[in-house]
């Protein structure tokens, strides 16, 4: 069955969730951080599930292999912007090693679907 729409990967839907997890962490960032690391990191996660789905909609493999290379990045990005708010205390280690455990999760998807994307690309 071909999927019709980004919206029905679950490598989307996960992007989603760590979209909704990084709002709910940096809204209890201090006020001062609200538009360094907190936006940075929602930047960060927002371009998540984004790429993938501008990725999906170009029609072309290359094209889209490309933008989940950014989504991956963009995860590394997030993990790393993660540490950082732990290490200042405005996350928990909890909040930090859940949210590290999900952007691990979709570093793998997004690997896989790329190895996927160059198994299946006709020469």
């Amino acid at each position: 069955m071909k999927v019709k729409s980004y919206k029905e990967l679950n490598v989307w839907k996960k992007g989603i969730e760590i979209v909704e997890r990084v709002y709910e962490i940096t809204e209890n960032f201090p006020q001062k951080e609200r538009y360094t690391l907190s936006s940075q990191m929602q930047r960060a996660a927002i371009s998540i599930p984004s790429n993938i789905a501008e990725g999906f909609v170009r029609g072309h493999t290359a094209e889209y292999k490309q933008f989940l290379r950014i989504a991956l990045g963009s995860c590394a990005e997030l993990d790393t912007q993660l540490t950082i708010a732990q290490k200042r205390n405005y996350a928990t280690k909890q909040e930090t090693v859940a949210l590290q455990e999900d952007l691990d999760h979709e570093s793998r998807m997004i690997m896989n679907l790329i190895k996927s994307l160059s198994r299946n690309a006709k020469p």
